[in-house]
């Protein structure tokens, strides 16, 4: 946005676009979180539902550049802050105690998801930064992971916004699938839940997928995921250094790359959450804070959406998410027969 006042206008003028831009993200994740309630809508969930808000105003209607201060904030520091805050969901002493088994597993679920995804893109010849955060998005833990690792990666929010809309689109039809095929399945009800939880993508596609199946399985399903965000942070330290290294050799010093603060924060509120605040917190307290967390991310994910113009994706989205299903099918397939 440009300006031709006086600074002390411009000075005057300012709450207004910042202010007015953080409304607007306020606003139509509101809507979205209103949308999410509907049959069929509360599959894919609130961020997906606001994303898709976001994105189809955009193709009517021009970015609302005289907001765009606000909104850029929403897009850029209200997405940290959701990350940070995201901590608390992490258990860290059951990680430790109960879930070592299944952090292994873990690890070789990332590795494999992230590797067989530049395989594909690479054949298929699918758009790679897109296709990279899907593979992140799939190994991890979804959309928080996503979002978490592509300012490291200096990722377009065009990028961010396509991936998280893919992920939580695939997500949801798998965990539905997971659902129906259950009963079918000669599994008990912990193996069951483990499988869940080390192939789907977000806590929240865990938890659709395992509850059917009962306690002992939603148990194990959410222990398996909470092992898979864990690994969030050594992973976003790896491509942190990888981007360095990967610089070119006259342009190595020259290169910065962020470090990722908000990833401290993500261990503090962890450890937080896991020895101070976790026994002491009552259950309606931590269920506010799990639904601000949601609505903070929802407005970021509609920053992210208002970037999207659907005109010249046509031939960028597509591939990254033929390569995506073949991923989670083959990482489905694998981990079921190696429980």
């Amino acid at each position: 946005m440009q300006y031709s006042e006086s600074p002390n206008h411009m000075l005057k003028s300012w709450p207004l676009p910042f202010l007015g831009g953080i409304a607007f993200t306020f606003f139509i994740a509101l809507l979205g979180m209103g949308l999410s309630k509907l049959p069929g809508f509360h599959y894919i969930g609130p961020l997906a539902s606001a994303i898709l808000i976001s994105v189809g105003y955009r193709q009517v209607s021009a970015y609302p550049e005289k907001f765009r201060p606000g909104i850029e904030f929403s897009a850029k520091k209200l997405l940290r802050f959701a990350i940070i805050l995201y901590g608390l969901k992490l258990n860290i002493g059951v990680v430790f105690h109960q879930g070592l088994p299944l952090l292994l597993r873990g690890i070789g679920t990332v590795a494999f998801s992230i590797l067989v995804m530049y395989a594909l893109a690479k054949w298929l010849k699918a758009d790679a930064p897109i296709s990279l955060l899907l593979g992140i998005g799939t190994g991890v833990c979804g959309a928080a992971a996503i979002a978490a690792v592509s300012p490291i990666l200096k990722s377009k929010e065009e990028d961010t916004a396509i991936s998280i809309g893919i992920i939580a689109l695939m997500g949801t039809l798998f965990s539905i699938l997971y659902t129906v095929i259950q009963p079918l399945l000669p599994l008990s009800d912990s193996t069951y839940g483990a499988w869940a939880g080390l192939a789907l993508h977000e806590i929240a596609h865990v938890a659709l997928a395992s509850a059917p199946a009962g306690q002992d399985a939603l148990a194990m399903a959410l222990l398996a995921k909470l092992c898979r965000v864990f690994l969030l942070v050594p992973l976003c330290f790896f491509f942190m250094l990888r981007m360095r290294k990967c610089a070119p050799g006259n342009q190595k010093r020259r290169t910065k790359i962020e470090f990722p603060w908000f990833l401290i924060g993500f261990i503090m509120t962890s450890l937080l959450g896991s020895y101070l605040l976790g026994d002491i917190t009552p259950a309606r307290v931590s269920e506010m804070i799990s639904n601000l967390n949601t609505y903070i991310l929802a407005m970021a994910m509609v920053g992210l959406g208002l970037n999207v113009n659907l005109a010249t994706l046509k031939n960028r989205a597509f591939r990254p998410l033929i390569a995506m299903t073949i991923t989670s099918i083959l990482l489905s397939v694998l981990i079921f027969f190696t429980l």
